[in-house]
């Protein structure tokens, strides 16, 4: 994997003020670490959504699509598609919730426990890289800084 430098063209254009927005660099650094997200975990078949999905599943056996929706930040009827996809690829599994029956507990099957080993891995591989580039410490400061800005 190559790391594309800026082209002259792109290197001689004044951003102004975006160079120094925290909403525009944060918005070019997800496209960047997407890309690399992309070429990482493209043999799984698997998304940053959906790794975010099967993470927090993961994490939380039984948690209702409610709840989860709401951790994520992702709108329910979304959810509801993505479940289904990953139902269907049998990776994760709905059941009625002990508790309410009109609400569904989520749970990853033993194939998406497999899998989850393996994306947790490519997603160490990923964090890594992040760490060459901005140093653990940077790295560090950086996620505790976007948690805060995520909570306004």
């Amino acid at each position: 994997m190559q790391r594309r430098e800026p082209t002259k063209s792109a290197a001689a254009v004044d951003l102004g003020p975006l160079d120094d927005s925290v909403g525009y660099l944060v918005r070019r650094a997800q496209v960047a670490i997407f890309q690399r997200f992309f070429e990482q975990f493209a043999a799984a078949g698997v998304r940053p959504a959906q790794y975010s999905v099967l993470t927090v599943i993961e994490r939380n056996p039984g948690l209702s699509q409610n709840r989860l929706a709401g951790a994520l930040g992702i709108k329910k009827t979304n959810l509801v598609a993505m479940i289904d996809g990953l139902e269907k690829r049998g990776l994760a599994r709905r059941m009625p919730a002990e508790h309410d029956r009109r609400s569904h507990a989520l749970f990853l099957t033993s194939k998406g426990i497999a899998l989850m080993a393996r994306l947790h891995r490519l997603d160490d591989t990923l964090n890594r890289r992040l760490v060459q580039a901005t140093g653990e410490n940077d790295r560090r400061r950086l996620c505790e800084a976007l948690r805060r800005i995520a909570a306004l």
